[in-house]
């Protein structure tokens, strides 16, 4: 089966066979998840206090290093899954940063927007692994290709929209605040949140057939990868609300 997450699919390429010492659980993936995430609230939380404290020039920094930093590991880390130990703790603070940066920019457009973006991330994250966990959605074949059908086609729209502004055009519908637009988010944010299914899919089966301990660190950095997606695309659709 594979993951529409890449870092996740690497992952059964590269530990597709079992390992002879200790083996991958899906709790070990849980807490190493949760310490991902204690970091990436660190650096968020770095940046965040930074700007609260007068010191707005800090954001500019933390979304280039956050930003250009984050994708250049993210990257070795999807071609070098070994090193996911290494990586992802590093990868996880770097998005922080620039998670911070991104949070402040929206708290200043409109006053407490971040904090619900993270509780609706979080409930989402929730109801989705409540949902596999119960069976009440199931990974099956169709919906995986249904699932990565979508997230290229958006992922094909976003690399339109970005070319188009580099030269001059607009695809308003990607950025305005009609019901398009907004229609288009809450689309974006529900691929988002399914991907959660197939990536719980991909540690669960994992676990199940003996991966490496150290694979733990990269399920674990493949549902950050997704995480900070969902965050990203509730903070668009919010902000868009709020403009209507």
């Amino acid at each position: 089966m594979e993951s529409s997450n890449p870092m996740l699919s690497r992952m059964a390429k590269a530990t597709g066979l079992r390992a002879p010492g200790a083996t991958m659980t899906v709790a070990g993936t849980a807490w190493k998840t949760l310490v991902l995430l204690a970091l990436v609230c660190f650096g968020a939380a770095f940046t965040w206090n930074a700007v609260a404290g007068g010191n707005t020039a800090v954001v500019t920094p933390a979304l280039l290093v956050g930003g250009i930093g984050g994708f250049v590991l993210a990257m070795v880390t999807v071609f070098v899954p070994r090193l996911a130990p290494f990586t992802a703790p590093i990868y996880a603070v770097l998005e922080g940063l620039l998670l911070g940066a991104v949070s402040a920019i929206y708290d200043a457009r409109y006053a407490g927007l971040p904090r619900t973006a993270v509780v609706l991330t979080f409930a989402t994250a929730a109801g989705m692994f409540l949902l596999y966990a119960t069976g009440v959605v199931r990974a099956t074949p169709m919906f995986r290709k249904i699932v990565v059908g979508a997230t290229l086609g958006i992922v094909l729209a976003s690399l339109a929209a970005l070319v188009a502004r580099l030269f001059g055009a607009e695809l308003p519908f990607m950025w305005d605040a009609s019901p398009l637009g907004i229609g288009i988010s809450v689309v974006i944010v529900g691929v988002a949140a399914l991907n959660l299914v197939l990536d719980f899919d991909r540690i669960e089966q994992g676990a199940r057939q003996g991966a490496p301990r150290a694979a733990e660190w990269f399920g674990a950095f493949g549902l950050l990868v997704t995480l900070v997606w969902l965050y990203l695309e509730m903070l668009r659709l919010l902000s868009r609300l709020q403009r209507r």
